[in-house]
């Protein structure tokens, strides 16, 4: 228990030691030394406070393409003649001026962006902001699970891959998280975090949109560098990351290859299944009631089923009841 207890107080000091990823945003070089920042110092920080990015901030193109007006808005809203230009997927953009005109009625805010190739255009801020993401990895992480497209595939995709695999883990007769388990606390463990972990993304984007809209675009995977609700769930996520790699390792010890493999993929699909069952009952607030009962019966089910209560006389082994021992073959009364 003392060796296990070690592993994860090491992992979590490697872990944490490598979270201290930079939130702010790295200066493009689409963006040419003689553009210069048309924004008051003032007015620049309010517009970034509000709208969580400013000038020099980087986009990356995720829509097949945007379009962009060379000519300046005013222009546009005079109906005189105006030329466009569009950019690609995956075409890098750096904002290089925020105008706000209060007479439009599409949109009072439009953005000047630059591209590689020195290109200027104009666009509404409405327009821009569905076509593009954060030139950031966790960012690109975010908006490809938000998509509903996505999602929508991937929760049937799941539910068929747990669907089956239990069906065949049933019929083998083969362990199982909360059903034929291992005496490890580290799969059940597993289990709660993740059921956390999706209650409080819920939660953050119920009661915390603006926060999470920050974490967005400032992403950052220092739990203790955000505010204290985004950090716990940053904190959940890091454990999900130790505590996985410790029931991966004790599954490993105590089954064959095999077995272990099955049982791994099991505790998989039961993490994922739980992550959109709570993930999306806590949006309508059944999830926190949820959440209670689940973790009360995940601790009585390991406690009453597979806590090991004794310690084999002969080979010192934990057991879960009197009698003959399972690894020795000894009897303890």
């Amino acid at each position: 228990m003392l060796k296990g207890i070690m592993k994860l107080m090491v992992c979590g000091f490697v872990m944490l030691l490598t979270a201290c990823y930079g939130d702010s945003p790295r200066r493009s070089e689409a963006l040419p030394e003689q553009v210069s920042d048309s924004i008051e110092v003032r007015d620049t920080l309010t517009f970034g406070s509000v709208h969580h990015y400013s000038v020099n901030y980087n986009f990356v193109v995720k829509a097949d393409s945007l379009v962009l007006l060379r000519q300046q808005p005013e222009e546009q809203m005079l109906e005189l003649l105006t030329d466009s230009f569009s950019v690609g997927k995956g075409e890098q953009l750096v904002v290089a001026d925020v105008r706000t005109i209060p007479n439009d009625t599409i949109d009072s805010v439009w953005v000047q962006v630059a591209t590689k190739a020195s290109a200027f255009g104009w666009i509404h801020e409405s327009e821009l902001l569905p076509m593009v993401v954060p030139d950031d990895p966790i960012s690109q992480f975010i908006s490809f699970f938000s998509d509903t497209h996505i999602l929508l595939s991937l929760i049937i995709v799941i539910l068929l891959v747990f669907g089956y695999t239990i069906r065949r883990l049933f019929r083998q007769k083969a362990h199982l998280v909360f059903f034929n388990d291992i005496d490890s606390f580290y799969p059940t463990l597993l289990a709660l975090i993740v059921a956390v972990a999706a209650t409080l993304y819920a939660s953050i984007q119920m009661f915390a949109t603006d926060v999470w809209r920050h974490f967005y675009y400032h992403p950052t995977l220092n739990p203790f560098s955000v505010p204290l609700l985004l950090g716990v769930f940053l904190s959940a996520v890091w454990a999900m990351l130790i505590v996985g790699l410790a029931a991966a390792d004790d599954v490993r010890r105590q089954l064959s290859f095999g077995d272990a493999f099955m049982y791994l993929a099991g505790l998989g699909g039961v993490c994922a299944v739980e992550y959109i069952v709570f993930s999306i009952t806590t949006l309508y607030y059944i999830g926190y009631v949820l959440l209670a009962v689940y973790v009360a019966f995940c601790l009585r089910h390991y406690y009453v089923h597979y806590y090991p209560r004794f310690l084999c006389g002969h080979c010192g082994r934990k057991i879960r009841n009197k009698g003959r021992c399972p690894y020795c073959g000894a009897m303890n009364v």
